[in-house]
């Protein structure tokens, strides 16, 4: 997967047969258990602030590096 790549929607999750299943764009299909769902999810999340922080900031004089 290359990295400079900027997507800007969100993937489709379901679940089926006790697997989560993520449908993203450029035809991304995964299955993982349920635990690693909870664990990227948490990851997602705190990724998510992390970077909505960096938007935030970036312009400001002051920023952290």
């Amino acid at each position: 997967m290359t990295r400079d790549k900027l997507y800007n929607e969100a993937t489709d999750v379901s679940a089926r047969d006790g697997e989560v299943i993520l449908d993203g764009p450029d035809a991304v299909d995964v299955k993982i258990t349920p635990e690693a769902a909870e664990e990227t999810a948490d990851n997602l999340i705190e990724g998510a602030v992390e970077a909505r922080g960096q938007r935030r900031l970036k312009d400001l004089p002051h920023r952290p590096r």
